[in-house]
């Protein structure tokens, strides 16, 4: 078969990821997803494998595609940690031993972790120590559902099952000569090995084994980019193509009037931080304050604005924007109010209304509690809730708005995470509204809570789950008041609706 020598999209590719998904068809609900509200929403990963010679820069290009990825959930996995330990007989003669024959690798349980992946199951991944040549026995990766899966290493091609596993097949070709010197920096610094060592199993092993086995896997690639990381217009086609593959089923796509911010290692991090069951309220507390800043941001930018020109300190003139005036937060109590301390830190001296919305029992459109400003039907509306979720609140209280006199079209949700039924239920219903969300969430489980979420976002922010009861004092409340502390004020009850 002739070698491709550009970049090339095969169609067996789009067949192969049609026909066959890990050994089910499309038109098949795999019985290993225990949930089945959430099959909807579980959409197959789309599997890039990555091959190429030792050192060919094969894990740049992941880096560099995850990179360009950064909305979607990526994870890389490579073929190195499914490296077989060493048996005692071979760790007495290591260097007779080759690391880059097929052999060396247990493809079975590779294999059987694709397959869990691609069934949006959780897998763990073995760590594998290359001082010691063993698996570490104590400690794994664990991987959950993702959108995209890259499998990169030297063999990943050789396996016709492993192969068929993959949607996009990428084959990293670099000169040998470079591959050589990248080899002797990675290993005597990372790996603790020295230079004659690296040179004898290069030309022992290394250069063989490629020969054999690496270089004939080169025909079974669907893109071919020479010099790696280096081949940056390479790359960005490739990340053109997985896009277009991933948003075929986007939501923003369907519905022009949700925007979810741009995602970063930064957002990412912060959402790793305030979903992780195990962090503190305080960190809860200080980097879900962070993200709010970051959509109160977006959101204001969706604002009207009128052109203005100012003066500059050099007496030059500027033409810039000027801020929308008659602005007001609505936060839906309780968790929206969160968010109140974001709004009013980027719009001095701004307005913001309440609304309370009973959440259990008549389907949850039950209203409580409105307090709202009196000219708010000239005001553009930044409603708040940090967790859309069914939707029913969201729709009580954007129906409320609107009687009130606020257009639709004035009106903007502020979110930090968004169900997909949530974004339904709203977008369908007042399609000239805006969303603006900072990640959207896989689905609703049967308890209508968010998956993966963040648990009860209004408890963890203020303190009243009863894991943090324990941190308050349990001695009896005394009745007298100090005589330096002055009384409390009632402010009397809510007043319902009538």
């Amino acid at each position: 078969m002739a070698s491709k020598t550009s970049i090339e999209f095969d169609e067996e590719m789009e067949a192969s990821a049609r026909a066959n998904i890990g050994g089910l068809r499309l038109d098949e609900e795999p019985s290993t997803i225990s949930n089945p509200k959430l099959r909807s929403a579980n959409k197959p990963p789309f599997v890039i494998g990555v091959a190429g010679g030792t050192a060919s820069g094969k894990t740049t290009v992941c880096d560099m595609i995850i990179q360009q990825l950064h909305d979607h959930r990526v994870v890389l996995v490579n073929q190195d940690s499914f490296y077989r330990g060493l048996k005692p007989e071979e760790l007495l003669n290591v260097g007779e031993y080759n690391f880059d024959h097929p052999d060396a690798f247990d493809t079975e349980q590779l294999l059987e972790c694709l397959l869990q992946l691609k069934q949006c199951q959780p897998v763990q991944i073995p760590v594998y120590d290359f001082k010691r040549h063993q698996r570490c026995t104590d400690s794994f990766r664990k991987v959950n559902a993702v959108d995209v899966i890259i499998m990169e290493g030297i063999l990943v091609f050789h396996d016709h099952r492993v192969r068929e596993l993959m949607n996009m097949k990428i084959f990293v070709d670099t000169d040998a000569d470079v591959r050589l010197a990248r080899r002797i920096r990675r290993d005597t610094l990372e790996r603790g090995r020295d230079v004659q060592g690296v040179l004898e199993q290069y030309a022992k092993f290394v250069k063989p084994s490629f020969d054999d086995f690496v270089l004939p896997s080169k025909k079974y690639a669907d893109v071919i980019i020479p010099r790696g990381g280096d081949n940056h217009v390479a790359i960005d086609l490739i990340v053109q193509h997985i896009r277009t593959k991933l948003g075929q089923h986007d939501l923003r796509k369907i519905y022009p009037n949700v925007y979810v911010i741009q995602s970063t290692f930064q957002i990412r991090g912060m959402h790793t931080l305030i979903r992780d069951r195990e962090t503190t309220k305080h960190d809860f507390v200080f980097y879900a304050d962070r993200l709010i800043r970051l959509v109160v941001e977006h959101g204001l930018g969706h604002l009207p604005f009128t052109e203005k020109q100012v003066i500059t300190p050099t007496n030059s003139t500027y033409i810039g924007v000027d801020f929308c005036k008659q602005l007001c937060g609505v936060s839906i109590i309780r968790s929206g109010e969160s968010m109140e301390n974001a709004l009013r830190a980027c719009c001095k001296g701004i307005k913001i209304g309440k609304i309370l919305i009973h959440r259990e029992g008549d389907n949850g459109k039950q209203l409580i509690y409105e307090k709202l400003p009196r000219d708010i039907a000239d005001r553009h509306v930044l409603l708040l809730d940090p967790v859309l979720a069914t939707g029913n609140s969201a729709v009580q209280a954007i129906e409320l708005l609107m009687q009130k006199g606020v257009p639709e079209s004035h009106i903007i949700f502020l979110n930090l995470i968004s169900a997909p039924e949530g974004i339904h239920a709203v977008c369908k219903r007042f399609p000239l509204l805006k969303i603006v969300t900072s990640e959207i969430d896989t689905a609703l489980n049967e308890e209508f809570r968010v998956v993966p979420g963040m648990g009860e976002f209004g408890d963890r922010y203020f303190g009243t789950d009863d894991d943090e009861q324990e941190h308050f004092s349990t001695s009896p409340p005394s009745n007298k008041v100090p005589e330096t502390q002055s009384r409390p004020v009632s402010n009397g009850p809510l007043k319902p609706i009538r």
